[in-house]
Formats: structure tokens, sequence, C-alpha cells
């Protein structure tokens, strides 16, 4: 008789690993943001638990196309992405948030080989351990070691023993889905993909969710849908602020705003005070003056021409080896392929 699948509490594992002081950090980038002129809040400190709740359910609106539109790539061509690597011994994805997308690969992959080690990388504990209980109870095949950390100190995992003692041998699938690097400038995004490069070997892969320059007509609502989702996961920034920093924003007093740069190739989103206010914050401590009508910048989304794209890619030392795109043109997935050791490289910034 065939063995019994190991338990799931046999599969999984998960490191954590946090800044040297994060609620300093955190504390440190709320009061310098909050004390330069025009004020802007760092959107990666959108995804506490609650922020990743939200964003999930954003993920599910109409208006907002990306996970759509990533997702019918995935179910059509996944058997094909995955085909371009005769072996995959391990996928590493980040910001992996819920996983639901990512199912369609590693269901491809376990359709051509019994085990896959799944390295899921992102802030937000809660959703990993939420995830991978539900990964492992349908994929018996499926070994789970989950990164709790920021992208820059979550490729640590990448490089040696970071997952309980792991150490990666053979292929790397990584996969950077949902078009998270648009929150990125584009300088800073080719920088962030050269720091990754450096964890690849010549066989591992980088699938990049990209998405694609579009009419103002779609991009705007995405970003501004009609249920106010989005607005909730953008003042979200100011309960986390109430919560952790003893801040006293009243949401209500703030409006969500987006709006795109057609030249800039970028969705900005703000948050804008509806009258003149004082905020303190406690913690800091801090008291913070608004005027009426001032905006807080907390999030750009920058969206990229296939040009742009291979500059992109140029740029972090890769080259795109094959793209896919949804039916409406609106999002693409891109495989990159190392093609010179980042160190050996001169860094040039995407257009």
């Amino acid at each position: 008789m065939p063995p019994e699948p190991a338990p799931s509490e046999q599969r999984f594992t998960l490191t954590e690993i946090q800044p040297q002081s994060p609620a300093a950090s955190f504390a440190q980038e709320v009061r310098a943001g909050l004390t330069v002129s025009p004020k802007q809040l760092a959107c990666r400190f959108f995804y506490d638990d609650e922020g990743s709740a939200l964003f999930e359910q954003i993920c599910d609106l109409p208006e907002y196309y990306v996970t759509r539109a990533e997702r019918e790539i995935l179910q059509t061509y996944a058997g094909e992405i995955v085909a371009q690597m005769p072996v995959v011994n391990t996928l590493v994805e980040l910001g992996s948030g819920s996983a639901s997308k990512t199912r369609l690969l590693i269901e491809a992959l376990l359709r051509r080989q019994k085990t896959l080690r799944y390295v899921p990388i992102d802030i937000s504990r809660g959703m990993l351990e939420a995830s991978a209980t539900e990964l492992l109870n349908d994929y018996q095949g499926l070994r789970i070691d989950a990164v709790a950390a920021e992208y820059d100190d979550g490729l640590q995992a990448l490089n040696g023993t970071s997952t309980a003692g792991a150490t990666d041998h053979g292929p790397k699938l990584l996969l950077w889905l949902g078009s998270n690097i648009g929150n990125f400038e584009r300088a800073e995004a080719a920088a962030f993909l050269q720091r990754v490069g450096k964890t690849m070997a010549p066989d591992d892969r980088l699938l990049v969710g990209i998405d694609l320059r579009k009419d103002r007509a779609v991009l705007e609502p995405a970003y501004d849908d009609a249920q106010g989702v989005t607005g909730r996961f953008n003042k979200n920034l100011l309960v986390r602020i109430n919560r952790e920093l003893d801040g006293h924003f009243d949401p209500d007093r703030f409006d969500h705003r987006a709006v795109y740069d057609e030249q800039a190739g970028r969705v900005e989103m703000y948050l804008v005070s509806r009258e003149e206010q004082t905020v303190s914050i406690d913690a800091l401590p801090l008291r913070v003056l608004f005027t009426a009508g001032e905006s807080v910048h907390t999030e750009n989304s920058y969206k990229y021409s296939p040009e742009e794209i291979a500059s992109l890619a140029d740029a972090a030392g890769f080259e795109v080896e094959r793209r896919w795109r949804d039916r409406l043109d609106r999002f693409s997935e891109n495989l990159f392929r190392p093609i010179a050791p980042p160190r050996h490289r001169t860094q040039r910034p995407a257009p």
C-alpha cells in the first residue's frame, strides 16, 4: 500500500522576519511623511491584517479588472507557463495574499510532478496562516515554508536556510503577481528586480504580472469603486495610526481620491482633508495641521507598455522570455529569464 500523506502540520513552517524595530519604523515613517510638504504615507503600510482583508474584497469588485484579467491568463495558460521550465522544485511568491490565483500554477505543477515546495512571502502573518491551511488541505503533495516579512527582508528566504533550515536545490519559479510591481517608481522597480535576480540561478525564472496602459475611464473606477471598498482600504492607514500610534484621526473627515496621470502612466491615490483640522498622534508625539482640501499621497500604481516592460527587464538584468495577455489586452504575465549576473551589469533606470 502507498504511504499515507504526511499530516498538514508536518508540511508547514512559518518564519517571521521582523525589521530591527518595526514599531519604530512605522512611527518614524509616519512622522516623516506627515511633516513634509506635500504629505505622504508609504503604501506598504496598507497591508496589516485588516488592510489585507480589504484588498481581498477589492479583488472581487466589478470595477477592479486586474484580478479577473490575471486569473483569465492563468486559467488559460498555466500549463504553458510551467512547461517553460522542465523542472520546478520550489515555487516562491512575493506578496502572496490569499494565493487564490497561485492555485492555478500549483495545480499545473502538481499535474506533472508529485511534490512541490511553496514559499509564500507576505507581510500579513494571518493571511499566510489562513491560506496555508486551505492549500495544505487541498494539495497533498504540497509543502509550504511561509515567510512573514516585507519584500526585501523576505528575500533572505531565497538565499539559504532562513525557512526552517531548508536549502533550495534545483530550479525555482518565482512569482510576483497582481501588478504589485506597479507600486514602485519605475527606477525603483528595476532596482528591486535586480535584487531579486541576485537570488536566482540561470535555470530559475520569474513570472511578473504587469498591468498595461489603458484609458482613464477604465483605470480610475478600478481605484475608486462605487461601493467605497478602496476608500476604506485607503483610510485604513489612518485607522492603523490610531491603533498603533495612539492617533486621533477621524477617517470620515477625509475623502479617498484616485486620479490617473496619463503622461506618467500611473494611478495616484490620496487621502484629502475635508476641512481644516489638527490631528494629534500621541505616541510620536506630534500634532499635524491639515488645511481644507490638503492631500496625503498614499500610493502610485504604474502601468506599462510592452516597450516599457522590455526596458524594465533589461535594466534589471533579465529578458522577457514569453508574454501572455488576457483577451481584452488589459493585463500581461511576463516570464523573465536572467541573462547575466546582476553584479556584472550596470543598472539603468527604466524609462
